[in-house]
This record gives structure tokens, sequence and C-alpha cells, in this order.
């Protein structure tokens, strides 16, 4: 009876654990997750007549720094914040003294070596000396073979001769050192016109002086700022395009339409000033952002009225893309 009091629990937990397994019900399985559904593709070729890019913003093509040329203290600076300049005006000057009187060395040095190398007194003398040798030489043959003068002397009019002969090679030679040293002392002048022009800073561009950075009287290191230039001749409209929904639908080249908010933002509600400008898409980047959007942007010519800018940078703006081909 105690033997079968102490082996009752573990009958009945073996008694239990075969009824849960005859009865065949386990324990319900966890349903899986499902992802919350996502946006809409829009495939190719569906009838798509145009998509609209968010985040749009008027930005400048080209925003440089231009930087100094050289070391120097800047003696002048024409640059003023605000002005417009085309390409290649004179916008600072950096001391060039020193340079000035280099290019000046540089240049007479090149003229000496010019008239050197245009000199052939000495070929031309070289000349008449070896026909006058060879004229004597022959004269001596003459007077040898009538017996007036000794061998010895006959050789040495030839030989007097033929050193003639080489004094013209050696004058050739000597003219032809004279050419090549021009060239160099030409290549040197050229080095000099160089470091004259790193003290001259000019504009890369046309365009408009947002910023002067450097100030008159300023020692400036080499490539240091001077000022920042923005081209607003040309701008260009950026957007971002879900690459999610409309995957291979913008390439490069597909119609577009921008509209600028010129001068009121969008958010204002007018449309009053909403200036439209049909162009075309002129990049599709290949990287795709954490929000799975790539970025477009479509080139777009300014107008410019007096002093001022129609169109400027930060200027809120729409894309509208056309992939079928088809503008409104």
């Amino acid at each position: 009876m105690r033997y079968l009091n102490r082996t009752f629990p573990i009958t009945a937990i073996a008694a239990a654990i075969v009824a849960l397994i005859v009865s065949g019900n386990p324990p319900a399985a966890q349903s899986p997750k499902t992802l919350p559904p996502g946006p809409e593709t829009i495939p190719p070729g569906v009838g798509l007549t145009e998509l609209r890019a968010d985040n749009c913003l008027v930005k400048t093509f080209r925003s440089v720094r231009v930087p100094a040329g050289t070391e120097g203290k800047i003696t002048e600076l024409l640059a003023v914040e605000g002005a417009n300049v085309e390409t290649g005006d004179l916008l600072a000057r950096i001391d060039d003294t020193q340079a000035q009187l280099a290019l000046k060395l540089r240049k007479a040095e090149e003229r000496e070596a010019e008239l050197n190398a245009l000199n052939d007194v000495n070929l031309r003398d070289a000349k008449n000396n070896e026909r006058s040798a060879i004229a004597e030489a022959e004269a001596y043959k003459e007077l040898r073979r009538e017996g007036a003068v000794p061998f010895w002397e006959m050789e040495k009019k030839i030989l007097e001769a033929d050193r003639a002969t080489l004094r013209i090679e050696l004058a050739e030679l000597q003219q032809d050192i004279a050419k090549v040293q021009y060239v160099a002392k030409r290549s040197e002048r050229e080095l000099a016109e160089h470091e004259l022009e790193r003290r001259h800073v000019i504009a890369p561009f046309g365009g408009f002086i947002e910023n002067r950075i450097a100030q008159l009287g300023e020692w400036v290191q080499p490539n240091s700022p001077m000022l920042q230039l923005v081209q607003l001749d040309r701008l260009r409209v950026e957007g971002d395009i879900d690459a999610l929904r409309y995957p291979g639908q913008v390439t490069r080249g597909t119609p577009a339409k921008v509209m600028i908010y010129a001068n009121t933002p969008k958010s204002a509600g007018i449309d009053t000033d909403v200036v439209e400008i049909e162009g075309q898409v002129g990049f599709v980047s290949s990287e795709i952002d954490l929000n799975h959007r790539y970025r477009i942007w479509v080139e777009i010519e300014n107008r410019q009225l007096g002093e001022d800018w129609v169109f400027k940078p930060g200027m809120e703006a729409e894309i509208v893309v056309y992939p079928s081909g088809i503008a409104n």
C-alpha cells in the first residue's frame, strides 16, 4: 500500500501526457506577422500621364569659392558683393612687383637668345674662309707640281682648307645650340608670365558675387578662398521622385514642366506669381535615399531685370514629369 501511494503521482502525470497526445489537439501556432501595405507600384507603360516630384527647390548650377593662386598681400580688390561679372574679369590682384621684375628679366634674356639664334655671321665667315683656304691649297698644289714650293708647304695648305670646312660645321652647331637656348629662354619667359597671372584673380565664369571673403591688404596663402561666385544665368530645379511607386518612369531627357513660385512661397496658396517653364529632366540620381526616393533636376534659363535676377536659389518650385512624352 505504501508502494502504490509513492508511485501514484508519476502514473497520473504519464496518463495526462498520453491523453493529451491521443486527443490530437496541439497548442495553436502563432500566426506570422504581416507587413503594412506599401505604396502602390505603377509599372512602366500603364498609361501614366504625369507625376510630380516632392521637395522641389531652385538651386545653383555652379557656386565656386574662387581661390588665390599664390601667396602675397592683396593690393587691389575689385570684386564688390552683389555685382555681376563676366568670364575673365579681374576680381583681385595680389602684390606682383617681384613677378613684374622677373618677367622683364626673362624678356631681356629671351631677346638676347633670339639674337644669338638669328646671328649667322660666324657661319658666313667660316664659309668665306673655306673658299679662301681651298683656293690657296689648289694654288700650292700647282706650285708643287712646278717644284716652286716644298711638299710640306702644300700639305699645310691642304690641312688648313680641311680645318676651314670643320669651322663651318662648328659654326652650324653653335647656331643650332643658340636656337635651343632661345627656346629655353622663351619657356622661362612664359613661366614668368604664368607666375604673374597667378597673382591676378580672374572670374572663371560669369556670375554673381555672393560673398567677399578676403579683404584689401590681407595676406593670403595659395588656394585660400577670396570670394564666392555664383552662376545665376542658368539654374536647376531639384526634386525627389518615389522610387518604389514610379520604378523606371523617369529617365534623362523625359519631358517636364517646372513651376517656380517667384515671389511668394508655395505654402501661401497664391498662384499669381507662379512661373511655368517647359524643359526636360537633365539628371536622374543613381542613389536611393532612406525614404526610397531618388533625386532629379531640370535645368532652366534665368532672366535678369536690371541688376536683379528673376529666379534665385532657394525659391520653392514644383516639377511635373510626363513619362508619356506629352506635356499638358
